[in-house]
């Protein structure tokens, strides 16, 4: 177990959890090792924090995205592969060097039914991992409006899920997501390392947006402290980690057979990929 202060173990910390440390896997068994995760957690096993890498870079869709917002043909020569999330909002491009992602794992029955308060909760450690890195995060302090709807990044700001530079009144560091099943909540976010605003744009079919205007929205943590891409890891593992009190663990070989099977029906189908809004 880790040995955290007070103000960063939280009140979910006398369960069973385990920590996933940082691993490089293709976006659709990432967001497969998601859904693994919540099947484990709500069949009795321990509930999990994990830090990961996309490896390639990824363009994860928004649950709702409509497909044509995509340039697929950039993707495919720039060998970024895209798949789709289970959580809304926009596509978000994660670069293999400039995205650090996590997500956490638990019951739902133990968690804030109150979608603020629950991602308030579960926001803790993410607020906490930035302070260790020396970045003043918080909440956007007030809604802003979109500057292009289908980038996640660029959409409008909420107070519940949006984490901004200079105390929530700055640029956006991090973007938040819940997927709530019966038995199960998954919250998975992005943080952005290092803001690649040409290869983000680059995504989608016609932005309309500058890199300038980009960069007046987003931030990454490279651009505000000198804090390695290592540094920037190790400092969510361990607030994930002392947070929940937990410890270091590893997927069991059902758990990635399981997610192999899920990745390979779901997240690299074009079915569930290229399906236009509306369709399930």
């Amino acid at each position: 177990m880790t040995d955290g202060d007070a103000d960063s173990v939280g009140p979910l910390a006398d369960r069973e959890w385990r920590l996933i440390r940082e691993e490089a896997r293709p976006g659709p068994l990432n967001m497969a090792l998601d859904e693994v995760a919540a099947e484990t957690a709500a069949d009795g096993g321990p509930r999990t924090v994990r830090v990961y890498r996309w490896e390639p870079s990824c363009l994860s869709l928004g649950y709702n995205q409509d497909p044509e917002t995509v340039d697929w043909g950039h993707c495919a020569d720039a060998g970024v592969d895209v798949t789709r999330r289970q959580t809304g909002g926009g596509g978000i491009y994660h670069d293999y060097s400039g995205d650090v992602s996590y997500s956490i794992t638990a019951p739902a029955a133990e968690l804030p039914g109150s979608l603020l308060e629950a991602y308030h909760l579960l926001c803790e450690p993410v607020l906490d991992a930035f302070a260790r890195l020396g970045v003043d995060a918080d909440y956007v302090s007030e809604e802003r409006e979109a500057i292009h709807h289908p980038a996640c990044y660029l959409r409008g700001l909420h107070p519940a899920h949006d984490v901004l530079s200079a105390g929530g009144g700055g640029r956006k560091l991090s973007g938040n997501a819940q997927y709530r099943r019966e038995d199960a909540v998954i919250q998975h976010g992005s943080v952005t390392y290092e803001a690649k605003a040409g290869e983000h744009l680059a995504c989608f079919a016609d932005p309309g947006v500058t890199d300038s205007r980009f960069a007046e929205r987003v931030v990454g943590i490279a651009e505000l402290t000198d804090a390695t891409r290592a540094d920037a890891v190790a400092a969510f593992e361990d607030a994930l980690a002392e947070w929940a009190d937990a410890a270091a663990g590893e997927w069991t070989d059902a758990e990635l057979a399981r997610a192999e099977e899920i990745a390979e029906g779901k997240y690299r189908s074009d079915d569930w990929v290229r399906r236009v809004p509306g369709e399930r």
